[in-house]
Parts: structure tokens; sequence; C-alpha cells
């Protein structure tokens, strides 16, 4: 096994190459685009026929040097059923069994490969259902880079050549989780960039940014509208001079409070554990996604085509650099809306409205702590027989249910969920969990994983 922070190593010298081009085609003009990703559609559908079983057989009537992005609207579709379901079948190395992916998951506590070569995270999404995502050596650079990009280019607009000289992100902290791997693979040992787990008690989070003093905060939208609340009520003394935020939606009172509070630029970040990365501009409204890395196909519930203008239900995804997992036409469930014409920030990417689904409530006890869902999300995402789960809050807890796929030992769980939130001040919580068959869903169809009392519920 080699040594970790060699290969550390060679992935920050990896990232530093690709690091031009990716910020070369933030401006690119279309036509030219749109021909490099064609080429490189084709090239990955050759490689899913020509190494994966399950790609092999759904795609066997394609022929990928006459594909185009249009015909690729005949393909089948893939979820991350198909997925979970299909793991062996799919991936393009067969030392990557199911098990020897989720022992690598389970065992980790901070940043690390597997089999020298590869990172795997996890992912519970949107909906819940929880999914694992591996990259190979080439592929892991991506979304840091295509992420990493529009934030350099937003700051050089609006804050010139003197970038933040102290940056704090308050996010994940589990290995397993895209965020954090991603920041410690590509770590600057000695740099300002300083994490702070969002699943902290809020006053110890506070404690911490006071201590640093960050000119750039980032951190989860939710986690950066309580830290608003914390600095009007003259509890967080700090004056950061950029704010970006991810994960969840930026919603319109998000954005208020932030520039009522601070008066900054906010970035509004955009990631996907399926390698899809985004960002916004100094035009402020809308994200642009990083379409020159995939085939993005906003679509309606049917999975017809959806015009710029018109919100999708949701879009199917087609990594273009994933070439040990390849992702074809893959679902992903997100709300968005194309916005059309070009945009005043030259950045010529796709670009869609501000995401403005309901975002993961955080859970307020009535004389106790205000509790990130991230609380709840750590805990059961890493548990592999758990595929969907949802959680209710109660007057002294919370009332998770969950959807298996083989019988769980439910005390572990449940002990690690007090115990996290005991250290939030939530003594004795009543935490019961339930397995179920099928998880309800609202009218609509979205589901809704974290469900917060009513306000006026909120009581001892």
């Amino acid at each position: 096994m080699a040594d970790y922070e060699a290969l550390r190593q060679r992935h920050m010298t990896k990232l530093f190459e690709v690091m031009p081009e990716a910020l070369a085609r933030l401006t690119r003009p279309r036509a030219q685009l749109d021909l490099e990703r064609e080429t490189a559609l084709r090239a990955i559908v050759a490689h899913a026929r020509a190494h994966s079983p399950w790609h092999r057989a759904r795609l066997a009537a394609v022929e990928p040097e006459r594909l185009t992005e249009a015909g690729l609207r005949a393909l089948p579709t893939m979820t991350k059923d198909d997925l979970m379901t299909h793991f062996e079948a799919i991936v393009t190395d067969a030392r990557l069994t199911r098990d020897v992916v989720e022992t690598h998951l389970a065992g980790l506590t901070t940043d690390a490969y597997l089999l020298d070569e590869y990172h795997v995270c996890a992912s519970g999404g949107s909906s819940g259902r929880r999914g694992a995502f591996i990259f190979d050596f080439e592929s892991w650079v991506i979304p840091f880079a295509s992420y990493l990009r529009f934030g350099m280019y937003m700051m050089q607009q609006v804050l010139g050549r003197e970038p933040p000289s102290v940056m704090v992100m308050v996010a994940a902290d589990k290995a397993s989780h895209m965020t954090s791997a991603l920041g410690q693979t590509f770590a600057v040992p000695g740099s300002s960039i300083h994490r702070v787990p969002a699943t902290f008690p809020l006053e110890r989070i506070v404690a911490r940014l006071n201590e640093l003093q960050p000119d750039y905060l980032s951190g989860y939208a939710s986690m950066v509208r309580q830290l608003t609340a914390e600095a009007a009520a003259g509890r967080l003394r700090i004056s950061p001079r950029f704010v970006g935020t991810t994960s969840e939606p930026l919603l319109p009172e998000i954005r208020d409070a932030v520039k009522k509070t601070w008066g900054t630029p906010i970035m509004n970040g955009f990631g996907s554990t399926e390698g899809l990365m985004g960002g916004s501009c100094s035009a402020e409204r809308g994200i642009h996604l990083s379409d020159d890395f995939f085939v993005i196909e906003p679509v309606d519930a049917r999975g017809e085509p959806v015009a710029p203008g018109a919100r999708a239900a949701k879009v199917y995804l087609t990594s273009l650099y994933n070439r040990v997992q390849p992702l074809i036409r893959y679902e992903l469930t997100d709300e968005v809306t194309v916005l059309d014409g070009p945009c005043p920030c030259g950045i010529t990417l796709l670009r869609i409205d501000d995401i403005q689904g309901r975002l993961d409530d955080s859970f307020t006890y009535h004389d106790g702590p205000t509790v990130h869902p991230f609380t709840f999300r750590s805990v059961l995402g890493r548990e592999r027989h758990i595929i969907e789960y949802q959680v209710i809050q109660t007057v002294r807890g919370a009332d998770v249910r969950v959807r298996c796929q083989e019988a769980l030992d439910t005390d572990p769980i449940v002990t690690a969920i007090r115990g996290a939130l005991f250290k939030l001040g939530l003594f004795d919580a009543e935490i019961t969990i339930t397995a179920v068959q099928v998880l309800d869903r609202q009218d609509t169809g979205k589901f809704r994983r974290f469900v917060p009392l009513p306000r006026q519920q909120v009581r001892g």
C-alpha cells in the first residue's frame, strides 16, 4: 500500500496541471464546448460498453462512434436504485465489489485511498436513497477543479486581485462526504483554509469563528443563516469580505440576511456526489453548471425534454470523465430551470435559476439547541443496510423511519444519534427507529427527508 501523503501530492500536482484548462473552459465559445462534449460523450459510451457488463447489455444497440447528444435521448435511463442494485456489474474494475467499497466507507475516519487509486463517497441525496460513488485517480481531481474555478472567477470579479487571507468552511467533517474528502485531498499544508464541522454545537462554531476571524466564510446555506442570527445578536464578531453557500438552496431570506448582516457578495455553490459542480457569478442570479464535464438533460416528470425557462422535474446526467463507475443518463431528482441567453459575467457554461426547493429544515427544540440535519445525516448515511430514511422531529427528539435491505440492529444507531444530540445540549433525547416498507411522499411526488415540528408545537 502506497503512502497516503505521496498519493496526495501526486493529486496536488495533477490539480495544478488541470486548473488552467478548467478555468479557460469557463468562457470558451459554446460551439467549441459543444463539439468537445460530443467527442467526450462518444468516448465514455464506448468505454462503458467495453468494460461495464451492465452498460454493455443496456447499450448493445448503440454505435458510440456515431452517437450525438440528440441521439443520447433515445438511450435508457439509470437510477440510484440501478446503481446500487447492479453495483458490481456497473463498475469497470472487478476488484470494486460492493462489500469492498462499503467496508472502506465504514472505516473512514479521515481521507483515504482505496486500492491506492480510488476515492469513494456516500450520499443520501435529497431523496434519502443512499448511494456509493467511486472516482479513479484521474477523475477525482475534476470535481474539485470544476468547483474551485467558479469561486476563483467570482472572487476575482468582485474582490479584484486581493484574495481572502483566512478561509473557513462550516461543513461536513466525515471523509465519506465529498466536501470533506475533497478538502482533505487537496489541502495545502500551512494554508489559511480551516474546516469547522457543522455538527459542532452552535456556540462552539461561533467561538471558533471568532478565533479565526475569516474574511471568507463558507458553509451550508441553513448554517450560514444561523450564523447571521448569531452576528445580529452580537455573539459572532467577524467581518467576512466574501460568503459562500453550498449543499442547500440559497433561499431569498438567507441571501437577504447575509447582505443585511455583512453586506458581502455571495457565491452560491452547487455540488452533487455524482460529481456535477456549479457556482454563481457576479450577476448574482443563477448558478452555472459544469456542462463541459457532463451532458445535462432537464426533463419533466415523464422524462421529456424541458425548454429553457420552464421548470424541470429532474435532470439526466451523463458524466464525461468517470470511467470507473460510468453514469449515463443517470437520474438526479433536482428541480431546475435553465436560464436562456448569455450571462453578463462572461461565463458560457449552462446557467440555471437559483434552486428554490425546500431547504432541509433544522430542528429547533424548546429551551434547547437548534440541530442541523447533518447531525442525523452523518449517522444514518453511514449505515449500508439503510437505503432510505426520513427523520420526523418530536418534542423531545425524533422518529426515524427507515427502509432497509436487510435486518437492522437499531440500538447502535439510536445510541449514536442520542450521543450526537447530547453533545449539542439535547439531553435524554427520545429517538425511535422504525423499519417500514414504503416512505410517504408529498402529493407532488417529492420526498421530504427532514420534517420539523410546526413552530407552535416546539414546546416542552
